[in-house]
């Protein structure tokens, strides 16, 4: 749990160092909002990446995560801007199990 911690907050911190620096949105809290989204995705990819879970299990945490970060972000802002964060959330995810594919036990951790 905590490495799952770790790699949210490395995640969130550079992707809004990312997205402050090179994209400019002019709306920090945007930027905040996005940062988190991908930070949540790569902790959780994180999380989930053991045999303790099931392929549905994962994929219902993944629409869960997705759900919270569409409340969220619709009651912040507004839902135009809040499914961004569901497609950066959904690519590193995927990018993330892609990953561990090509290693030999299929998983990121060891």
């Amino acid at each position: 749990m905590q490495k799952a911690l770790m790699y949210f907050g490395l995640g969130t911190v550079i992707s809004f160092l990312i997205n402050y620096f090179f994209l400019s949105s002019e709306n920090i809290g945007l930027d905040i909002y996005y940062a988190v989204a991908f930070g949540s995705a790569w902790g959780l990819a994180y999380y989930l990446d053991t045999p303790n879970f099931s392929l549905p299990k994962k994929l219902g945490l993944s629409f869960v995560g997705m759900g919270i970060l569409v409340l969220v972000g619709a009651l912040i802002f507004n839902l135009e801007l809040a499914i961004p964060s569901i497609l950066k959330f959904s690519t590193v995810f995927v990018a993330y199990y892609l990953f561990a594919s090509f290693r030999g036990n299929k998983s990121l951790r060891n």
